[in-house]
């Protein structure tokens, strides 16, 4: 509907009385809304970020959970020569022949070699699997005060829109129970322009300032919505206009 539709369809001071107590309704019902969305958003990135951390943590488990394979292994291979040692000592007793007991001797002295490598290497295996130990251990600590700092600050969170979900509803009752009050054409219009503007549809005139958009409103415009007769738009913002005299509470001000 235009503009000039508009300002010359007729409706009554309490038609405005309603519009009125309908926009307070309205702000709060917006404001609870935008609250509990910023709630959900916090609760959301604290699930992330411990998530990020666990993922974390789960990836240096897995580095250790390697570590430690490989260090079971170089035991294992350490064992093994370890055995061959020994069984080429038992049969260096049993050689008949000093070409054999030669052979058998080097075969032994290359297992030695070969057990001090592998030694040495088990010593870095077992460094490398205690210091991932360690990470993992310190990680858990940490994911463990963040898991739990985590619920206390969810638990908070839930505290602080608990009441504010109790009152929305309350809002949204009370902006039907006083919606149907009003003409369905103009209850619908409110709603059209709310939607479009963040839930501010009627705002109050002064100083010849709309507050919805703080533009100056014409003489004449300024003049009919002070007679409260006719629905009046801001021509600028498209929200609906009331007046009311300075002491009374307002809506659309700072």
């Amino acid at each position: 509907m235009a503009t000039g539709e508009i300002k010359m369809q007729e409706i009554t001071r309490e038609d405005i009385d309603i519009l009125v107590q309908l926009q307070k309704a309205e702000t709060e019902t917006v404001r609870i809304e935008s609250f509990l969305k910023k709630i959900d958003k916090d609760k959301s990135s604290l699930e992330k970020k411990l998530a990020k951390f666990e993922t974390a943590l789960g990836v240096k488990k897995d580095a250790l959970e390697r570590a430690t394979i490989l260090r079971k292994e170089a035991e294992a291979e350490v064992q093994m020569v370890a055995d061959r040692i020994v069984k080429s000592n038992e049969n260096l007793r049993l050689v008949k022949t000093n070409k054999d007991y030669q052979a058998l001797q080097r075969e032994v002295d290359d297992n030695r070699k070969r057990k001090d490598n592998l030694e040495n290497g088990l010593i870095q295996f077992l460094e490398d699997e205690e210091a991932k130990q360690a990470l993992v251990e310190e990680k858990a600590s940490e994911f463990a005060q963040l898991a739990e700092k985590n619920r206390a600050d969810q638990e908070e969170i839930h505290k602080k829109g608990e009441n504010d979900r109790e009152l929305l509803a309350q809002y949204r009752q009370q902006r039907e129970e006083i919606g149907v009050k009003l003409d369905k054409s103009l209850y619908r219009k409110f709603n059209e322009i709310s939607d479009s503007s963040g839930g501010l549809a009627v705002v109050q005139v002064r100083d010849h300032l709309c507050r919805g958009c703080f533009m100056s409103i014409p003489p004449q415009l300024y003049i009919e919505v002070q007679r409260a007769n006719s629905l009046i738009m801001c021509p600028q913002c498209n929200r609906i206009l009331y007046y009311a005299e300075p002491e009374e509470n307002t809506v659309g001000v700072d």
